[in-house]
């Protein structure tokens, strides 16, 4: 692909609904396409599952945003000063051999054995939140269970202590969300950074006060021996709040919405919950909260695939359109529960794969065997057209997802909700 050619739009409505046309035609033409943000921000965008996964284990494509070129951070939409220097320094952004000490850091809270442990307390929390709702009736599944869940199952695995778990903010998850310099949402977007590093601080705080064997606690005696510096440890703990939970959060609703699309699967789920495992990684390829990955850059003039990548030019990887490249997944746009092997890359590949992979398993397994156990009949209660997509950049998910179960009548339009006799 010429790299004069017109930057393709990753943006607006009617691709935040549904990527995967574009994805499709994307793939068709080649693995390397110029794409622009929202804000401005011009990059690269591999897709395809071959070149996906080359790129995601090239030693040469760099993370940390120094690599980044000025024509980049001119309009990357990344943090202003100081956030940007005390809360950006996390696993996420570095390279070897700095990366491989912060994750060492990291992977024993995650570890499968530890995590799978976990479970029936994790099985306790989704029920106790289901107790809340009525037997019948309509609720939205993100405010009463997909946005409580994920963040208190976090908060048992890293040792949030309950007092700063419900002072949380949910709000502050919209750091990620890039906003542009111009963007007129800026000042908000740089209050809401204030407030989650104000929280983060008094975090930190208590935490060296109390000690304790948990991760947030491990981490700050690691600060307090030298062995991170504060910035990092900030970083780190800022990456564990909102990267720990928020795509777990999207992740359910991308997997309730695929199978309330396909009401055979979401029955044959509730009908034989010991499909779980399989199902849930079938979810994760066929819809993935983490469509796109952050940011990479090369540090000198590279060609790749044919085109030529400028030094510190951003590369994106496609996470989605791997996922449904049908060279490797067969039948790559349905839903097959019985697909294996199944080497999807929801949680990325290589040295940046995801410390909590496992962790995310389990959290999907018993929140949809949960919901779909404890509300039978469920189905969406608006038009699909009327769900409205998180217009977060790198990721997938609904804002709301109004839903009926339990015998109630559809509600037809979104406006007045379910009928009010259930």
């Amino acid at each position: 692909m010429s790299s004069s050619s017109e930057p393709v739009e990753l943006y607006g409505p009617e691709y935040k609904r549904n990527p995967y046309p574009l994805y499709a035609e994307l793939r068709e033409r080649g693995p390397v396409h110029r794409v622009r943000f929202p804000s401005g921000v011009l990059a690269w965008l591999i897709t395809g599952y071959e070149a996906a996964h080359r790129a995601l284990t090239n030693p040469r494509l760099g993370k940390h945003h120094s690599r980044g070129n000025a024509a980049w951070r001119a309009r990357a939409s990344i943090m202003p000063e100081p956030q940007h220097s005390q809360l950006q320094v996390h696993l996420l952004h570095q390279d070897p051999p700095r990366h491989t000490a912060l994750r060492r850091l990291i992977t024993d809270a995650f570890a499968p054995q530890r995590v799978e442990a976990l479970r029936p307390r994790f099985q306790e929390m989704a029920d106790a939140l289901l107790d809340g709702l009525p037997d019948s009736g309509g609720t939205d599944l993100v405010e009463r269970f997909a946005a409580r869940f994920p963040f208190q199952v976090l908060a048992e695995v890293i040792g949030l202590p309950p007092e700063f778990a419900n002072r949380f903010d949910r709000d502050w998850g919209k750091v990620v969300q890039p906003v542009g310099p111009e963007d007129p949402g800026r000042p908000a977007y740089e209050a809401r950074l204030r407030g989650l590093q104000q929280y983060i601080a008094d975090l930190v705080r208590h935490k060296r006060a109390e000690g304790g064997e948990d991760l947030l606690s491990r981490l700050v005696a690691a600060h307090d021996a030298d062995r991170i510096g504060k910035e990092e440890l900030d970083s780190m703990v800022f990456q564990l709040l909102v990267a720990g939970q928020e795509p777990v959060t999207n992740q359910i609703t991308t997997a309730l919405v695929t199978l309330l699309r396909h009401p055979a699967h979401l029955a044959e789920l509730a009908a034989r919950p010991e499909l779980l495992p399989r199902a849930v990684d079938e979810l994760l390829r066929h819809d993935s909260a983490f469509e796109l990955t952050t940011w990479r850059f090369f540090a000198e003039d590279t060609e790749l695939y044919g085109t030529r990548i400028p030094a510190g030019d951003s590369v994106i990887v496609s996470l989605s359109a791997a996922n449904r490249d049908a060279r490797q997944f067969p039948d790559a746009d349905a839903l097959h529960f019985d697909r294996t092997p199944n080497p999807h890359l929801a949680f990325g590949h290589g040295i940046h794969f995801c410390p909590g992979a496992t962790l995310a398993r389990i959290e999907l397994q018993v929140a949809l065997g949960t919901l779909l156990r404890r509300l039978p009949e469920l189905r969406f209660a608006v038009p699909e057209d009327e769900l409205e997509w998180t217009p977060a950049v790198l990721a997938r998910g609904v804002v709301r997802l109004p839903v009926t179960y339990g015998g109630c009548p559809y509600a037809g339009s979104g406006a007045n909700g379910p009928d009010a006799a259930c």
